[in-house]
């Protein structure tokens, strides 16, 4: 009788059996590697409902970042400002730009508007702004030089291995530096800083910010 099926096919099923973990593992490796955050979240820049200029008003104007992130030093969150806040300067500078129509039919209806966001961590994890705020993280730590931003982009990934990383080599400043994006003071010692009553201990396990 003829052979139908030639004998190395015999081998197949055990070939099959070897490749399939390998295969798998390059699955999940390239996953991790292709699907982090460093890759799919850097350079995020959205379109916004109104053309905000950071560098104009951080920059140029030199404006604190808590005159509209008001809550940064009290809340978790960091708060976005509603259109009452923008309409203290805008009620005299530029009042009838277009560009700010939004922000005035916002004002005048009471509705928010719809601004996108830029820096989010996953809804499984903790963050607590008014903490980091308070023990001296920057917030050009995180977001990087708005200051000098047009659009705000993401620079940083915000992913786990990130946080880890400044939580284990906390990058610290004076409180009172803290919106001052442009401060680099290399001989600045936490340890040594008078205003402070102790030095922060960031969590490095799961439940500091997976509760």
């Amino acid at each position: 009788m003829a052979v139908i099926f030639p004998r190395w096919l015999n081998h197949l099923p055990t070939a099959l059996a070897l490749a399939a973990p390998l295969v798998g593992l390059g699955a999940i490796l390239g996953m991790y590697y292709w699907f982090a955050p460093a890759f799919t979240d850097l350079g995020y820049q959205p379109e916004q409902p109104v053309p905000f200029s950071h560098r104009l008003h951080a920059g140029e104007l030199g404006m604190d970042c808590r005159y509209c992130h008001n809550t940064v030093e009290q809340a978790a969150l960091a708060a976005i400002p509603p259109a009452a806040t923008c309409m203290n300067c805008h009620a005299q500078v530029k009042p009838d730009s277009e560009k700010l129509a939004p922000v005035r039919e916002s004002f005048e209806k009471g509705t928010p508007i719809a601004w996108t966001r830029v820096h989010m961590v996953p809804d499984y994890a903790y963050f607590d702004h008014s903490i980091h705020v308070a023990n001296g993280v920057g917030c050009v730590e995180c977001h990087g030089r708005v200051d000098q931003m047009e659009k705000v982009t993401q620079i940083e990934p915000l992913g786990m291995s990130w946080c880890l990383e400044c939580h284990r080599r906390p990058r610290l400043r004076p409180v009172s530096e803290v919106t001052n994006m442009a401060w680099n003071d290399a001989s600045y010692d936490p340890a040594a800083d008078p205003h402070r009553t102790r030095m922060p201990e960031p969590p490095e396990h799961c439940s500091g910010c997976h509760r």
